[in-house]
């Protein structure tokens, strides 16, 4: 039929009342077959128990198609299970109210009615379905109707034909096209299907909003708030000087109900001021006997500001070995350490910095999270291993002096971001600090990235600071667009690389 002679397309719920008219269609649809209709008390049971699953187009009026589901607690079905096993010799008595999967067990488009991409319309109303009563997915035994014509092939080597566009099947190629993919092989599902030998593939479409119930309270947020601190390096008298100025700053993110406060990294340099008589390696030193102080007070504002605070970096010494190191604060007062892994060439030369070896993602109320100092941020395996791991936000504190070196990590940070499907937000400081060896200038443009893709912005760019200026940097991230992506991205980073031909393989299992 062609779409220049329909005048009203709409999709309505199935009701009794449609019940000859639906004999009817669907004897047109199954090519007259007897039996392949369902009864009046089937469509009476079906549209009591569930009525919003089941449906049909109408095109001027007249029935076009139909689909019809139930849900399932789907560990209770078995992995072999038939049809039958489904409908339960149509009682539908495996129909559950508080299951987690809607179950198509029909669907079909009149024969005038095909072309019009009427089975598309049926399969997103499901998955709306789906999505609006936070189920799991949607699964069902795909037909296999060519495979008659290919029986010299088992049924996995006919469908990875189909897969390849070797072998057209029209059934299972509208599935696929439409996100479903295979889960296995069922022998015997639909009794008398000799066109597919009785074989079927379980076919599924996963929701990627599904939230898993939960009887607790939850404060899990989808979109998520970053404040980023540009940090202006000056004179600090004292380390009460400068924890009154962080705390100006947590003070200053937190008004704006910030999820997150981002320090950047060795902001607390300037204290290093007092110790510029001494070589480079023992003024660090003395440095570090600051931090224990400076974390502390830190978690006690992330606990008085409701804020996560990501403390940028600072020296640290752990048996008798200096270390570039800092702490997630979180506001429910709990506290994680994460390390530099890789060490510049000045922090070696100069200082003596140990290289760390602790790598992980870290579970906040905001989503999870991964931080890489500075330089880390260069090596896109860490960040990689970062993401198999789930992480939704990538933080990454900097410190750099050249324009130079801050477009290295910046651009990193971009490609992070593309090829990681996360967000990635950067900090660093600004201004001098001509009184402390090996500090003397400092260049920033803090900012935070995206993805590449039609649900973030063009260039990558959520946000970003004034170059060289102390300011601070908000910006709303919304987690709930990386799922989409994940599945439905123009293109699809993670999923697609090819881990049977290269993968990223971690030697040390420190976290």
């Amino acid at each position: 039929m062609e779409p220049q002679g329909i005048e009203n397309i709409e999709l309505k719920y199935l009701t009794v009342a449609d019940y000859e008219e639906l004999k009817a269609a669907t004897l047109e649809a199954y090519g007259g077959v007897l039996n392949s209709y369902w009864k009046k008390h089937h469509i009476k049971d079906l549209t009591t128990k569930f009525p919003e699953g089941q449906v049909v187009i109408k095109i001027d009026g007249d029935i076009a198609g139909c689909a019809l589901s139930i849900i399932v607690d789907f560990d209770k079905i078995d992995d072999e299970h038939t049809y039958e096993d489904i409908i339960a010799g149509e009682s539908f008595k495996n129909h559950d109210p508080n299951g987690d999967v809607l179950y198509g067990i029909d669907v079909f488009i009149k024969p005038k009615y095909r072309g019009l991409r009427l089975g598309r319309r049926l399969y997103d109303y499901r998955k709306e379905v789906c999505e609006n009563l936070n189920l799991k997915g949607i699964v069902f035994g795909g037909r296999m109707p060519n495979y008659q014509h290919h029986k010299h092939l088992t049924p996995k080597e006919y469908f990875e034909k189909v897969k390849r566009k070797e072998i057209h099947d029209p059934v299972l190629n509208f599935q696929i096209s439409n996100d479903f993919h295979p889960v296995r092989i069922l022998k015997g599902y639909l009794e008398g299907d000799t066109a597919s030998n009785e074989y079927a593939v379980l076919m599924e479409w996963d929701n990627i909003y599904y939230t898993k119930p939960n009887k607790k309270a939850s404060t899990v947020k989808t979109v998520v708030r970053l404040g980023l601190i540009q940090w202006q390096m000056r004179r600090y008298d004292d380390l009460d000087q400068l924890m009154q100025q962080v705390e100006y700053f947590v003070d200053s993110v937190s008004a704006y109900r910030a999820d997150f406060a981002l320090f950047p990294e060795f902001f607390n340099a300037p204290l290093m001021a007092k110790f510029n008589h001494m070589h480079e390696p023992d003024a660090i030193r003395e440095l570090a006997k600051f931090t224990d102080t400076i974390v502390n007070k830190m978690k006690q504002l992330s606990i008085s500001y409701n804020i996560n605070i990501i403390t940028g970096s600072m020296p640290e010494v752990v048996k008798d070995k200096l270390y570039n190191v800092g702490y997630l604060c979180k506001r429910d007062g709990s506290i994680e350490r994460y390390e530099k892994l890789h060490v510049t060439p000045d922090e070696a030369k100069v200082w003596g910095m140990q290289r760390g070896n602790s790598l992980q993602t870290f579970e906040t109320d905001s989503g999870k999270i991964g931080i890489l100092i500075c330089y880390d941020s260069e090596f896109p395996e860490l960040s990689r291993l970062l993401a198999d791991s789930g992480m939704d936000i990538l933080f990454v504190p900097f410190l750099t002096d050249t324009q130079n070196g801050y477009s290295r990590v910046r651009l990193c940070a971009q490609a992070r971001a593309v090829e990681n499907e996360c967000y990635v937000a950067i900090a660093g400081s600004v201004g001098n600090l001509p009184n402390v060896n090996n500090m003397d200038i400092q260049y920033a443009q803090s900012a935070v990235f995206t993805p590449c893709d039609f649900s973030f912005p063009s260039n990558g760019i959520k946000a970003e600071a004034t170059p060289n200026t102390e300011m601070i940097l908000v910006a709303d991230v919304d987690l709930s667009l990386l799922r989409e992506l994940h599945s439905h991205g123009a293109v699809k980073n993670l999923k697609d690389r090819r881990k049977d031909f290269y993968d990223v393989i971690r030697i040390n299992n420190n976290k």
